[in-house]
């Protein structure tokens, strides 16, 4: 599980953590790169959506607002323990369930 999906869905790694490891672990893709650089910047500080956003990019596409709303809620109902939104979450950034 990629430290973004399980940081949002788990809380675990905690948030510092994930940074950490989602910027040792660089992705070339140039929608990635201005998330990158906010990480640097701000650090475990970076709001979630942010990372919501990195999270789409790394999936080859453009963030768009509605793609993050979609993320946010999905992540809210899996964090009270909603299968079908973890799934929903999981499969719109292309993780398998």
């Amino acid at each position: 599980m990629h430290p973004i999906d399980g940081y949002l869905l788990e809380g675990s790694p905690a948030k510092a953590d994930a940074v950490a490891a989602i910027l040792a672990d660089r992705d070339p893709g140039e929608h990635a790169q201005p998330f990158y650089r906010a990480l640097e910047l701000l650090g475990a500080k970076t709001p979630d959506e942010a990372l919501m956003g990195l999270r789409i990019a790394l999936t080859g596409r453009l963030p768009e607002d509605d793609d993050i709303r979609t993320l946010r809620a999905h992540v809210a109902a899996a964090r009270t323990g909603d299968a079908t939104a973890r799934a929903a979450y999981l499969a719109a950034v292309g993780t398998p369930g």
